[in-house]
């Protein structure tokens, strides 16, 4: 019997470790893993910026050049916003 409550109160001291431990390691890997997702999405958005900027200072009438430029434009701005999201849900999980 006294094996039985010993295990018994195992379990329940490992349960309630479980509830305190857990979501206090959770929320600081959540709120970095965001971060660096959004670091990612930055440097994505900076090479495409500046092979936009590149194809604008070639641009001389190629329609190849424009589409080089337009689509550099728009996927240097869907990363910027990706990543100003992630840093901003990053911060969302910090102070919650």
């Amino acid at each position: 019997m006294a094996r039985r409550d010993l295990i018994r109160e195992s379990v329940k001291n490992s349960i309630l470790f479980t509830r305190h431990v857990v979501p206090a390691t959770v929320r600081p890997a959540r709120t970095l893993w965001n971060e660096v997702i959004g670091f990612v999405f930055f440097v994505f958005a900076a090479g495409f910026g500046f092979s936009a900027v590149r194809a604008a200072m070639d641009l001389h009438g190629d329609p190849a050049d424009l589409i080089k430029l337009v689509f550099g434009s728009i996927v240097c701005l869907v990363m910027t916003f990706y990543g100003f999201l992630s840093f901003r849900k990053a911060r969302r999980i910090s102070r919650s």
